[in-house]
Parts: structure tokens; sequence; C-alpha cells
């Protein structure tokens, strides 16, 4: 018959073990978790590090100076003017009797422009014809007595004395006729400038007076009655450095552009400069021509010359915004190779908007940052990115050498 008394173990010290061993066991799992967790944290505590180091260094564009051509072209701004002009003024006093010539009227010399009508002088050239007429009788006179009273001095009826008297009255009254004479052409003279003409071809280009106007004789002091202008040519009037003016030389040749035709270019000759520079502006004023025979180009107009200038040392340039000026001067950032920064300092040569010609301070080798950072220091580690225009050149060089290759 079975017993219903339970079986004890018959090793305890067997079971104290094993419950021993499986404590150890879980021990040392739990520490391996916290192991295991730790390492993960510092792992992870690392990684962040690292990443916000990375972050912290910035990432610039660099990009290689861009060298200049053998030729350097100079914009400068100028002004158009006639070649000729002649403001015309009246040189008697009247009113004005007609105009034939209005404002942009191609005109030849000699040409009538206007006439002037004056009573005043009409009446002075009628008594100055009057006054001659009556010297020149009285000269006939005195010529007549003459005669006579040197007829009479040969039998010694006068005396030697009243003769002289005689013929100095004669001469007296000739050189009266003379005068008056002198005064009838001066006011037939004056009597021609009622007729205003065009003194060379050209075109009326101003007038600034109508039929009726009160005119009165001047000389350049008030408003002139008509403006004629030579237009098939014109004068080209620019103000050029002072570091410029020995590349100019006459016989130079320059383009003229205008705003009234975008794109289109003149072809325009230094004629001559003023070969000394103005104090004031530090420039030399510098004359040229250009043909206006299609009648396109209009004097007193704004114009853009551009000079071709020869350029012994090509200059380097840059974008504008990798100038960096603060209380050091001018300095411009730059990577060395092993991507620290550089600052160096520079001077302009040009300033040309968005792009600066650089005088001194670079080489072509240079890695220029395009837009440096903030608080930009010296020795400074940051994440280079090529421009486009380097990684088009990197680009090319393979694709160049492999078709060479070819």
């Amino acid at each position: 018959m079975p017993s219903d008394v339970p079986v004890l173990s018959l090793n305890p010290f067997l079971d104290r073990r094993r419950l021993r061993l499986a404590g150890i066991v879980l021990i040392l799992i739990a520490l391996a978790a916290v192991i295991i967790g730790i390492v993960v944290r510092l792992l992870d505590n690392r990684r962040l590090r690292e990443w916000t180091d990375a972050q912290a260094v910035p990432t610039v564009v660099v990009n290689l100076p861009a060298t200049g051509k053998n030729v350097i072209t100079l914009d400068l701004p100028g002004r158009l003017e006639a070649y000729a002009r002649a403001p015309l003024y009246a040189r008697v006093s009247g009113y004005l009797k007609s105009w034939k010539a209005d404002i942009g009227t191609l005109v030849k010399a000699g040409q009538l422009l206007a006439e002037i009508e004056t009573p005043d002088l009409d009446q002075q050239l009628l008594q100055a014809k009057a006054d001659l007429v009556s010297a020149e009788s009285a000269a006939a006179l005195a010529a007549t007595t003459a005669k006579r009273w040197q007829a009479m001095l040969g039998s010694d009826a006068v005396s030697r004395q009243e003769v002289d008297e005689k013929t100095g009255d004669l001469a007296n009254k000739q050189a009266m006729v003379k005068a008056a004479q002198a005064n009838v052409d001066r006011f037939q003279a004056m009597k021609g400038f009622t007729r205003i003409v065009a003194p060379f071809d050209g075109r009326v280009t101003a007038r600034s007076t109508d039929v009726g106007a009160l005119i009165n004789a001047g000389s350049g002091v008030g408003p002139e009655l008509f403006v004629v202008s030579d237009t098939r040519k014109l004068r080209v009037y620019v103000n050029v450095p002072q570091n410029y003016a020995p590349g100019i030389k006459p016989g130079g040749k320059a383009k003229v552009s205008v705003p009234e035709y975008p794109g289109k270019l003149y072809p325009a000759t230094v004629e001559s400069s003023a070969q000394a520079i103005n104090a004031a502006s530090g420039s030399m004023l510098v004359q040229l021509v250009v043909d206006n025979t299609a009648a396109e180009l209009l004097s007193g107009g704004y114009a853009v010359i551009s000079f071709d200038l020869p350029n012994a040392k090509p200059a380097l340039s840059i974008p504008a915004s990798a100038l960096i000026f603060d209380k050091t001067g001018l300095r411009v950032a730059t990577v060395d190779k092993a991507d620290k920064i550089v600052l160096k300092p520079v001077t302009i040569a040009r300033d040309m908007g968005k792009l600066i010609e650089i005088g001194s301070g670079l080489v072509a080798q240079d890695r220029v940052i395009e837009s440096p950072p903030d608080g930009i220091v010296d020795g400074e580690p940051v994440h280079v990115a090529l421009s486009e225009t380097v990684r088009s050149k990197a680009k090319a060089a393979p694709e160049t050498a492999s078709h060479d290759k070819k």
C-alpha cells in the first residue's frame, strides 16, 4: 500500500547549491545589463559630443579667385555734345518780323532763320545818309572856295594866311564827308544783322523767340534767339581717373553706349585730352569723337564710354561678399590645406559692383570663402564645401584628360 507521507529530498546541500548558483547567475545578468546600459549611454554621449562638436564647426563655400584678362575694360560715365554749337543772338534791337526754321530743322550755312524789324535803325540810317549828303555839299563848296582863293593869291588880292585857311577848311569838310560815309556804312552793316542766318550746316536745336517779340541787342548776356548745332559728329567728354590716364592716348579706340539703345555700341576715337589732372576730382578730361550720321545719338545726353586698356599684370577678382571690413582694415578669409581659417589683408584695385579686383594680398591658389560667417577668426577649423564653379572645373578636368588620351 502506498504511503501518504511526502518524500523529502535526500540531499539538502545540493538544493542550496543550486539556489546559490541561480542567484549568482541572476546577479551576473543584472550586472551585465547595467554595464551594457552604461556603455551604451557613454557611447551615446560620445556620439552626441562628436555631433555637437561637428555642428559647431562652420561649413563654408570656397572658390578660387578669378584671373583677369590681359585687357582691362574701363567703363566711365560721360556726356555727348555737338561737334559745333553756335548760340545766335541779336545784334540790333527791334521786333521779330518772322522766323523760318523751328527746332529740329536741318539748315545750311547762310540759310535765313529769322528777320528783325528795326524802325529805329531805319530812321538812324536815313539820318546818317542825310548827314552824308550835307557833308558832301559842304565839302564841294569848300573845294570851290579854296580853288578860287588859290587863284587870287598870284594877283596879291588875298593874303597867304587866308588861302591857307580856305585850304584847311576844305580838308576839314572832306574829313567830315568820310566820317559821315563811315556812319552810313555802320548803319548799313547793322541793317544786315536784321537777318539771322545759320553760321554752318547743322540742325536748329533751340528757338526761344516768336513773331512780334521785343528783341534787345545783346552779346551773349541774354537768352539766345536760336541755337544751331552740328550733330553729324558728336564730341564725347569723359573724366578718366588719374591711375588710368596714362593708358588713354590720342587715336585710341573706345565704345559708347546710351540708355535709349541698350546693347548697341558706337565706335569712338580719342581726339584729345586735357593733359592735366583736375585737383577737385582727381581725373583727366578726355575728348572723343563719335560718328552720328544716323542721328541716333542726342547731344547733351548721358553715355557710358568703355575703354580697352592693356593690363600687364592681370588682377585677381573675387565676389564682393568675400570682403571683411573691421577695425583691422580690409581682409579676405581663406582656407589653408588643413581646412583652417587664414585671414589675409588685401587692397582693392577696382570695384565692379558684384566683383572686386584685388590689387594685392591674394594669389591664384588661395581658397577664398565667398560669404564668411560673422565672428570668424584666424586658425578656426571649418568644413569646406566647394562652389559650383570649382566643382565644374574639377569635373571638367578628368573629361578633358580622357578626351586628350583618345
